[in-house]
């Protein structure tokens, strides 16, 4: 069976998430890692294209839960605030609610999880040989390794 890896923690006290450990360390290692760790998932959930990398730009709902953050030891700019806004146009519609939207968006952020094959996948796309033509092969080989473990 292909492993599955949890994407988010659900931080309730701050209604945030943060990435979880695993998949940071996965995404570091397969280069799935941009300007957050995320984008490249936004991008699908939100009309395939880079739009959806903005999903998680929420600087001030950030600076809101700043303070409790830190009382936590956490630090609020690597949190991910779920926005309603983000996951609406206004082109036809929205059909549901502020509220509505960001009950389920949690929810699916709380039970994302992705396999190592969909992870391996989305790395080989995601990082084109640059000027290096032995890093596709040497990326290939980590990732056989990781598919065994």
């Amino acid at each position: 069976m292909n492993k599955q890896i949890k994407i988010f923690d659900y931080i309730p006290e701050l209604d945030a998430f943060n990435v979880t450990d695993e998949y940071k360390k996965l995404a570091d290692e397969l280069g799935l890692a941009e300007w957050n760790y995320v984008v490249w998932i936004g991008r699908l959930f939100t009309m395939d294209n880079d739009y959806g990398e903005h999903w998680f730009d929420n600087w001030t709902e950030r600076a809101k839960i700043q303070k409790k953050a830190q009382q936590m030891g956490l630090n609020s700019d690597d949190l991910y605030i779920i926005n309603a806004d983000r996951f609406t146009d206004s082109k036809d519609g929205p059909s549901h609610t502020d509220v509505e939207r960001k009950i389920f968006w949690t929810d699916v952020c709380k039970s994302l999880t992705l396999s190592l094959e969909t992870l391996c996948t989305f790395a080989l796309r995601w990082n084109p040989p640059v000027g290096d033509e032995d890093h596709i092969p040497y990326l290939k080989r980590k990732i056989n390794a990781l598919l065994k473990e």
